[in-house]
């Protein structure tokens, strides 16, 4: 059965998404069948994987329609397939809050699909609201993708607050995946000692692998492609084909959770 994975931070602009869709591409190309759930309203995983915009049947009418994830998921690449986001999205919250068990539609929808994959990816929005709190219900594990500076250290003091509440209140099974350092430009001096506090705190739940700062990650979404397709020689490239074996290893032998 696959495992969930909840790819989240509230901070924008920290690689949330681009970890998201070229994680999900490595994975597959190591053998690895990936859904891809993207959650965020502003859809750009889904863009980054489909270059054509996708009006109908998305992740929007299961959650809110109950359509069957089955029918909203398509395939995007061998062994990857995609729940897409739609503009809908934006006022999913709003509808969710007035329906029963509005935190759990998310877990529901992926309990029937989760037979068919190894892993399942969920890339949420830059925030704490309901779309991000399904993903967290539905999870059995958070990644939290972050750049090495004073305000994403905030940032991630709230998020491993919310992950303790989902914990104590409606998913005791949570555990953080990983911290991922993304964007990292070793010739600074503020991300690297930030990046030894994030050892020193979180230990091995910190990926080994370091995700730089590269111009092939920023630009491959402009051409409609993930990073592994638009240049899979890049540093980017290859930093996630790194951490989609780091992840592999460590399914195959968890540490203890945290």
């Amino acid at each position: 059965m696959g495992r969930v994975v909840a790819i989240a931070n509230q901070k924008g602009g920290v690689g949330k998404t681009t970890t998201a869709v070229n994680l999900a591409v490595a994975l597959a190309q190591s053998g690895q069948r990936v859904l891809l759930v993207d959650l965020d309203p502003q859809g750009n995983a889904t863009s980054g994987l489909t270059p054509e915009p996708i009006k109908s049947g998305t992740i929007y009418d299961s959650l809110v329609n109950s359509t069957p994830l089955s029918q909203v998921t398509r395939e995007s690449r061998p062994s990857l397939y995609l729940a897409p986001s739609s503009s809908d999205l934006v006022g999913a919250e709003i509808e969710l809050a007035t329906m029963e068990g509005r935190e759990r539609r998310l877990k529901a929808e992926l309990s029937e699909e989760l037979q068919k994959y190894n892993f399942v990816l969920i890339d949420t929005p830059p925030s704490l609201g309901l779309l991000t709190l399904n993903a967290l219900v539905a999870a059995d594990s958070v990644l939290v993708p972050m750049q090495c500076e004073y305000y994403a250290l905030e940032g991630l003091s709230s998020l491993m607050q919310t992950v303790e509440q989902v914990r104590d209140s409606i998913n005791p099974a949570l555990e953080i995946e990983g911290l991922l350092r993304t964007m990292f430009d070793p010739r600074n001096n503020l991300a690297n000692e930030v990046s030894a506090q994030l050892l020193q705190h979180f230990q091995d739940k910190v990926f080994r692998t370091v995700i730089p700062r590269n111009v092939r990650l920023a630009e491959a979404p402009s051409f409609g492609k993930p990073a592994l397709f638009h240049d899979k020689e890049s540093r980017g490239a290859l930093a996630y084909l790194a951490l989609a074996g780091e992840m592999i290893r460590r399914d195959e032998c968890p540490a203890a959770p945290v």
